[in-house]
């Protein structure tokens, strides 16, 4: 389950995915922003359904080892020698994500341990004593997907924090906020538009897509162009009509860079067999290649990008399914860093994952785990403090201090403002609009808290 939705306020989407152009946020579409001095991007991979980080990074030191053998499923456990190892700590990735190796050995790869939604830092005690103190509704895929993406915990979530960072950010007659994946929250601000785009093919208005003989199609064109138009039929129409024009218009130039030919395509491809590769997340990243490479022409200072993978939603037979899903992530994760790097921007863009929560560390009887809260993630950037560990890895004793079950249901230690915190920190985000971005942020950065200390000073 994914947050892609409709709403009401149907001028803050752009273009559709993968189709028709909507009507752009009014007023905005004037001449292209200035490029900002110190190209930045930040790249959200939001991995839908609930990925089991404690998969995606195992202790590798022997007693912790031991515990996490013992402990999970033995359908779940991972052998010490297919693990992927990361020189200098004392983790390792899943087999799967063993392209990630080369990004960690060029210190440009940090880990982050048991990270999620948290309303203000929490004990066992606490949380079982006080309700108050919990995010509303945990475990629960629709909630914490809208926590992770509006960070709001015990609020209704109507924007998110990449839709707000954009929101203070410079106008450009291109969105510098982007998704290839459809209209998700965290996209959605309060006066600024994203722009969505199609992970394949191309954006066509959809008012004349067909046959150019067919007289219906005909009419309908002409009737487009005559409200784009919009000339002489009052205020609020011509308003609208400008929007639309522009919204036609970002449509041609968004087509000619994702329809020409570039020079980052060559990076993703499978090492092992020299094909392109074929998955959606690796499109999706291709194409956020092709943006960054076109920063110029779009005129963006920075630019804010989303990319989904789906299918993390692991209640059963899950050593496959997450194997399936981690090789094409791990595939398009490296084509992207090497890309970044054939542009000379590595240390200009920074990607993260997100998820809508961890899953128990125990597992369940049918080959899978069930939802839980902590989780762990991956930070990939030339920026980052080298092969940084972040966290604190939970005790693995079942419903001992870290768990709120009995089968491994770990309290976060890491908040979502702390870990995302730091990447928007990075991005740009001044001191003074840290809490618009983070509604959240007075808990998170005083008293010993704040961003994590993820990249170089």
């Amino acid at each position: 389950m994914d947050m892609r939705f409709s709403r009401r306020d149907f001028g803050k989407l752009l273009a559709g995915a993968g189709a028709a152009a909507a009507f752009t946020q009014l007023g905005r579409s004037a001449a292209m922003a200035t490029p900002v001095s110190g190209y930045k991007a930040m790249v959200g991979v939001f991995l839908f359904g609930g990925n089991d980080g404690w998969n995606m990074v195992v202790p590798t030191d022997p007693a912790r080892y031991q515990a996490y053998a013992t402990t999970r499923s033995s359908s779940l456990v991972l052998s010490p020698a297919a693990l992927v190892g990361l020189p200098g700590s004392t983790y390792g990735l899943h087999p799967a994500l063993a392209p990630l190796q080369q990004i960690w050995n060029d210190g440009a790869m940090n880990l982050v341990l048991n990270a999620g939604t948290l309303f203000q830092p929490l004990t066992k005690a606490q949380y079982e004593a006080s309700p108050n103190l919990r995010p509303v509704n945990l475990m629960s895929h629709a909630d914490e997907q809208a926590h992770w993406q509006g960070l709001r915990a015990r609020d209704v979530n109507a924007d998110g924090f990449m839709g707000r960072l954009t929101d203070r950010a410079a106008a450009a007659s291109i969105p510098s906020l982007m998704s290839f994946s459809g209209s998700n929250l965290a996209l959605l601000g309060r006066s600024s538009s994203p722009l969505i785009l199609p992970s394949t093919g191309a954006l066509s208005q959809y008012a004349t897509a067909g046959n150019a003989t067919d007289p219906v199609l005909m009419a309908r064109t002409n009737a487009v162009s005559a409200f784009a138009d919009g000339a002489g039929l009052g205020a609020v129409t011509q308003a609208a009509a400008t929007g639309l024009s522009s919204a036609y218009s970002q449509i041609v130039t968004a087509n000619q860079i994702l329809s020409g030919t570039s020079s980052v395509d060559q990076y993703f491809v499978n090492p092992a067999t020299g094909l392109g590769l074929t998955s959606d997340i690796a499109r999706q990243f291709i194409r956020v290649a092709r943006m960054i490479e076109a920063r110029g022409t779009l005129g963006h200072g920075r630019q804010t990008f989303l990319v989904t993978q789906g299918g993390y939603d692991t209640h059963a037979g899950q050593t496959g399914a997450q194997a399936n899903l981690f090789t094409d992530l791990g595939h398009a994760l490296l084509g992207f860093y090497k890309a970044m790097q054939a542009l000379g921007l590595s240390e200009n863009v920074t990607s993260f994952t997100m998820s809508d929560f961890g899953r128990v560390y125990k597992g369940n009887a049918q080959g899978g785990s069930d939802h839980a809260w902590g989780n762990n993630h991956l930070v990939i950037g030339g920026a980052l403090t080298p092969q940084a560990v972040h966290g604190i890895y939970p005790s693995q004793v079942l419903g001992g201090p870290d768990d709120i079950s009995n089968d491994g249901r770990f309290i976060p230690t890491i908040a979502q403002e702390e870990y995302l915190g730091a990447i928007a920190r990075w991005h740009g985000v001044p001191d003074a609009d840290m809490a618009y971005v983070f509604p959240n942020w007075a808990t998170w950065s005083g008293g010993g808290r704040g961003p994590l200390g993820m990249f170089r000073s």
